[in-house]
């Protein structure tokens, strides 16, 4: 298959395009770009499908521009949005630039050397936005849109029927996204947009503005917002969003959310978040189909999802740490991974002298972490076969816990039954 578009159509990426846009990316290699908002330093998991579509493009020899927007950022895209966004300060939005460069790194190739790639490239939107004086900015884009054209667009007209209205400053937010197309068309001859198809009425802006101004045909090309097959959007979670920053969402975590996916959401985000190619992704559609109680395709889509946006290395851990939670060998794990599997499990530090160099009794430490409310009820539990260390079973309550059976010595995880778990940290 040779045509991106082709490939974004079965993969169900495309939920409306310029007319003509099918036929021009099979002719020619195109520039499109992307905007990505800089409101926090990491990228989160919603951000994966426009990367991904991105990664797609640079792979089938067109060249993709990732456009952070530094300038936009300070005003926020209203698309979307019930409320006003806070407005960041400059620096702030630095720090934010600085950390989506280094993801998008990742999986884009910004060098492309090898003579059939095209480069990436990554600009800042608050290059030229934020050295246009307001003045000529309202004679070279605003002169070209009447209010009643932007009054029609969904993303205006649902603000303005919100409780707290639209301010002039989100107002503005469209004309400025249009210019940015403009100005990309004319450093770098970008012709195409792509977001999701929230953003049609700000794409097609861009569109407009180009035609006007320097009568070159431009495109667009939008995705279908991401919600889940609940109906719950797309990302978040109990815990909240889930992010590519390792500090903010740990690799396993970040695993987990994946192989949590539901059996109707599973092949379509294989879909979207994998390299995987058709007849691979239709082979998990049937097993999901036949077998779902085996939820493959759940883990094929985790294990490829860590691996690209963390490491091979990170995703083979994370598999090996999601076995703890069935049961397997928890001391075949190091510390960190132990912890990153227990980080929301309660726990309690215990000193060299506590333990001592005989260790600790099962019974004391049952009873003192809370997991019995008495020495006599932890025997009992002990004797009854209820109690495990570091998911082995003991039923000697004579039994005794050195530091050299503790994980890495540092670490024992006590189970009660089959669900509460309890951190021991040697100190």
């Amino acid at each position: 298959m040779r045509n991106v578009f082709e490939e974004f159509t079965w993969r169900g990426m495309v939920y409306d395009a310029t007319e003509g846009l099918a036929e021009l990316f099979a002719r020619e290699p195109l520039t499109v770009y992307v905007g990505f908002d800089p409101t926090a330093s990491s990228l989160h998991v919603g951000s994966l499908l426009p990367v991904m579509a991105l990664a797609r493009l640079q792979r089938f020899g067109h060249a993709p521009i990732a456009i952070v927007g530094g300038g936009t950022g300070m005003i926020g895209d209203p698309s979307g949005k019930s409320q006003e966004r806070i407005l960041l300060s400059r620096e702030h939005i630095d720090v934010n630039l600085a950390g989506i460069r280094e993801q998008l790194t990742r999986f884009l190739d910004f060098d492309a050397r090898d003579g059939t790639t095209r480069a990436a490239r990554i600009v800042n939107n608050a290059d030229w936005l934020g050295t246009i004086d307001v003045v000529s900015f309202l004679r070279d884009a605003g002169k070209h849109f009447t209010v009643n054209y932007m009054l029609q667009k969904e993303s205006v007209h649902r603000r303005l029927e919100s409780e707290d209205g639209m301010s002039f400053t989100e107002f503005s937010y469209l004309l400025l996204q249009a210019y940015d197309f403009l100005q990309l068309s004319d450093q770098y001859g970008c012709s195409v947009q792509m977001g999701g198809s929230d953003q049609w009425g700000n794409i097609t802006a861009g569109i407009d503005l180009v035609r006007k101004l320097r009568a070159r045909k431009a495109h667009g090309l939008v995705w279908p917002l991401m919600t889940t097959a609940s109906g719950t959007k797309f990302g978040k979670t109990e815990v909240g969003t889930v992010w590519l920053d390792p500090a903010r969402t740990s690799p396993f975590r970040f695993y987990q959310f994946w192989l949590n996916t539901e059996d109707r959401d599973v092949v379509p985000y294989v879909k979207f978040f994998t390299f995987l190619e058709r007849a691979a992704v239709d082979d998990l559609e049937r097993l999901t189909r036949e077998h779902a109680e085996n939820r493959e395709a759940q883990r094929v889509l985790a294990r490829e999802v860590t691996a690209l946006v963390h490491s091979p290395g990170q995703a083979t851990r994370a598999e090996h740490a999601s076995a703890v939670l069935f049961g397997e060998d928890i001391t075949t794990l190091d510390v960190d991974d132990v912890l990153a599997v227990f980080e929301d499990v309660p726990s309690t530090e215990l000193s060299g002298e506590e333990l001592g160099s005989a260790g600790i009794g099962i019974v004391d430490l049952v009873a003192r972490v809370g997991l019995a409310p008495s020495k006599s009820e932890a025997r009992r539990l002990v004797q009854s076969g209820g109690v495990y260390v570091n998911n082995r079973r003991v039923s000697d309550p004579q039994s005794r816990l050195t530091r050299e059976q503790a994980i890495g010595g540092r670490l024992f995880v006590l189970r009660k039954g089959q669900k509460q778990n309890h951190v021991i940290r040697l100190t």
